[in-house]
């Protein structure tokens, strides 16, 4: 996942902006529940596929990578589905959830296959339409039937939005040019709200929302694409997907995304009005905020006013008063024990970081209310692509060889995230 906070370049005028967002925030008129079946309860057993792309890479190595590999492929990992037709899809995500259930498991499935995803960088692909898609979710949503099973849906799906304009008026720097301007944006949240009630109305399934990272979008911009996209009406959102940010500092900014949402959705406050990570003013520290850093990690209370949370805390407090945030998120902990690298994101610092570990491992037992779950849903020892750092390549500037294609398997990246493990 992208840094876009720091691609994005202002745009289109407030107007425009304003009649967009009046139009994506409306609700279906008939809206799906969650499914009333929670399959992230604290205990729960989350499922490791003997089959997995990992399992799969192990048996092709030898040696020390072969050995970590294996290690790894004992662990619950989610399973990514990214493309084929709604039959194929819905046969090979039936065939996760079965196994899953046979072992009396929860299996974590990533629909990746929306239209532009990653807006054709390492990861491009996905869907030719909107019809091709709602078809093709449809099918997993078959697939999973009445299965328990978690879906974290789109990585990047309100991240990386084509031809977007934000809810502060920033322009969004995906324009891809095969897409319309006039309606991709408001394709995509057309797409993803589809999503959403197709999978949430299932009796087992809970379904996850894109909500970038501690490090990218600010907090009142993600909450304003999450509620566009149906947040309400799934059973919450994910951070972190692919990425290094500390958990400490995700679960801070979680928090307050679910207050944002909270402030807007129940009290009539603006997303405007939203305490967020670029500034942290608040009653606590007499409205002094900073910029946080996100390279350390926070706490309330923090000698630092960099990576002190208390301030932003203090705020959606005194602005929620009783009214208490209730939407829950998931977090990727799958590489994020040592948090992100420390070099300006021009130089890809998304693009398999040096020396990176593993973090907290997959579990519902969390201890924080609002974070149903720790998963791995990056793959840990896949690579996020043939990194160039800005430069002609082939080479990856910053290891001196060819990384692989993404999704393939980097048995030196496997090695550093063991090594480094936290």
């Amino acid at each position: 996942m992208r840094h876009a906070s720091m691609m994005r370049r202002a745009g289109a005028a407030a107007a425009v902006a304003l009649a967009f967002a009046s139009l994506t925030l409306a609700s279906p008129a008939a809206a799906a529940p969650p499914g009333s079946g929670d399959p992230l309860t604290p205990g729960a057993d989350l499922y490791v596929d003997p089959h997995s792309s990992t399992a799969e890479a192990a048996e092709l190595l030898t040696g020390q990578a072969r050995a970590d590999a294996e290690h790894l492929a004992g662990f619950p990992t989610a399973s990514w589905f990214t493309g084929g037709s709604p039959a194929s899809v819905k046969r090979d995500v039936k065939d996760v959830v079965v196994h899953a259930h046979a072992q009396d498991a929860v299996p974590v499935l990533v629909a990746y296959n929306i239209p532009f995803r990653d807006c054709a960088q390492y990861s491009a692909g996905g869907a030719t339409s909107v019809a091709e898609y709602t078809a093709w979710i449809e099918g997993f949503a078959k697939g999973i039937g009445n299965k328990d099973a978690v879906v974290i849906l789109e990585p990047d799906g309100l991240g990386i939005i084509p031809h977007y304009t934000s809810v502060d008026g920033a322009q969004e720097w995906c324009r891809p040019a095969e897409a319309d301007p006039a309606t991709a944006a408001a394709e995509r949240f057309e797409m993803l709200n589809h999503a959403v009630d197709v999978l949430s109305a299932l009796p087992h399934t809970a379904v996850y929302l894109d909500g970038t990272h501690s490090g990218w979008l600010n907090v009142g911009d993600i909450s304003h694409r999450l509620v566009a996209a149906g947040v309400e009406r799934a059973d919450g959102f994910f951070l972190n997907a692919s990425n290094y940010q500390f958990t400490a500092n995700l679960t801070a900014y979680g928090r307050w995304i679910s207050s944002c949402i909270a402030l807007v959705t129940q009290l009539d406050g603006a997303y405007g009005d939203c305490g967020n990570q670029y500034w942290n003013g608040g009653p606590s520290n007499n409205w002094s905020g900073v910029t946080m850093d996100n390279l350390r990690e926070w706490s309330a209370g923090s000698a630092d006013p960099a990576l002190d949370t208390a301030g932003v805390d203090s705020r959606y407090a005194a602005q929620l008063g009783g009214v208490a945030p209730s939407t829950h998120f998931v977090i990727d902990t799958s590489r994020n024990g040592q948090g992100p690298w420390d070099v300006p994101s021009t130089y890809e610092d998304w693009c398999n970081p040096l020396d990176r570990g593993l973090g907290e491992r997959p579990t519902a037992d969390t201890g924080e209310a609002l974070v149903d779950a720790y998963l791995w849903i990056k793959v840990p020892g896949e690579s996020d692509g043939q990194c160039l750092r800005g430069t002609a390549g082939p080479e990856d500037p910053a290891r001196g060889v060819i990384d692989p294609p993404a999704g393939g398997w980097f048995p030196d990246m496997a090695r550093e995230l063991i090594v480094n493990a936290r």
